[in-house]
């Protein structure tokens, strides 16, 4: 079912899959299949995440364009949004047939129109319903079952919650819980004010590993560093990292060979090189050039000329009717700028 593609060597743990130390956050709009294919061009084992999938989507809307990847994006996990434990398992075994290697429900995302759905963050207020929920999944499945959510919701700030929600999901056999370190604000903030206004509270999730050392705790909220990844590290297993990764992607490029003792990521010419053959195929399917382009515009972020990368690749006459030698032209413009920049030192 899914796309032909180069597949790339894994560290190997359980199952032959690498172990969550890293991970890219699940975010609407952004961390489609092809910002999952860049990614994957520079690190080959931290974990990728998709946007945020219904249940409704899946079971009355079209499966494959929800669900179609390239077997280059594995680790690959699929993120859910639902309330009805039936529901969630049969799109938990569409999951499984597709190839995924993880099933993640979320718990976190504090949107009016996902309320409205009744799911997301609203659900840490019924933790016996997230338990049916990943109960129905696993029973349905054997790849792993995984839950995203927040702190606490609303006013509710003490560290109990968060224990108390997790046990109770805990006991219905989830043993991984990626932790977005904020409460969720259900009134009154918008998506983005609940990433930034909310504290980060990452000594609440610090203390969730150290009384439940048996559970595989990632967190996730704010990072945007290596030496912050590496302070979490200390802590927890793992580390989910968001809009640092999508905004500037070369902080992606140390994460093999630091935290997984594989080889280092390539060159950056070397990425643009492996996203040309992807950009066409994709255009044989129909997509337009300017929907990849979107999403690779930080690669060059920090480096002299990377203003030529990003006006060349979201200009839109540029891009109308664009096809994959518009990244190589842009990739040009980028150095010859850079060399020159150089010269002038």
């Amino acid at each position: 079912m899914q796309d032909s593609g180069v597949k790339h060597s894994r560290v190997q743990e359980s199952g032959g899959l690498p172990p969550r130390r890293l991970s890219v956050a699940p975010m609407l709009d952004w961390t489609d299949r092809h910002y999952r294919y860049f990614a994957r061009q520079i690190t080959r084992h931290a974990w990728l995440y998709t946007e945020m999938v219904t249940t409704g989507a899946l079971l009355h809307g079209d499966v494959e364009r929800h669900l179609r990847f390239d077997e280059a994006e594995h680790p690959l996990a699929l993120q859910l949004g639902g309330s009805e434990p039936a529901e969630l398992a049969r799109c938990a075994k569409l999951a499984a047939e597709w190839g995924y290697d993880e099933v993640n429900l979320n718990v976190g995302c504090p949107s009016e129109r996902v309320q409205k759905g009744a799911f997301g963050a609203c659900l840490m207020a019924e933790p016996q319903l997230v338990a049916d929920c990943v109960k129905a999944m696993r029973d349905a499945v054997s790849i792993d079952v995984t839950v995203k959510h927040r702190i606490g919701i609303d006013r509710i700030e003490h560290y109990d919650y968060l224990r108390d929600f997790v046990e109770q999901v805990a006991d219905a056999g989830c043993r991984t819980f990626i932790v977005h370190a904020r409460n969720a604000i259900l009134k009154g903030l918008s998506p983005k004010e609940n990433r930034e206004i909310p504290p980060l509270k990452y000594d609440y999730v610090y203390r969730l590993k150290r009384e439940r050392p048996d559970l595989e705790i990632l967190i996730n909220g704010g990072v945007k560093s290596q030496a912050e990844i590496d302070e979490h590290l200390r802590h927890v297993d793992g580390v989910m990292v968001g809009r640092e990764a999508y905004h500037n992607p070369w902080l992606m490029a140390d994460w093999d060979q630091r935290y997984y003792g594989a080889g280092a990521a390539p060159e950056r010419e070397q990425v643009v090189a492996a996203m040309m053959p992807y950009v066409a195929a994709r255009l044989a399917e129909g997509h337009k050039t300017r929907n990849i382009a979107r999403h690779i515009l930080g690669l060059f972020q920090g480096i002299p000329g990377a203003r030529n990368w990003r006006r060349m690749l979201s200009d839109a006459k540029l891009l109308d009717g664009a096809d994959e030698r518009l990244l190589q032209q842009a990739l040009e413009a980028t150095l010859g700028a850079a060399r020159r920049a150089e010269s002038t030192e």
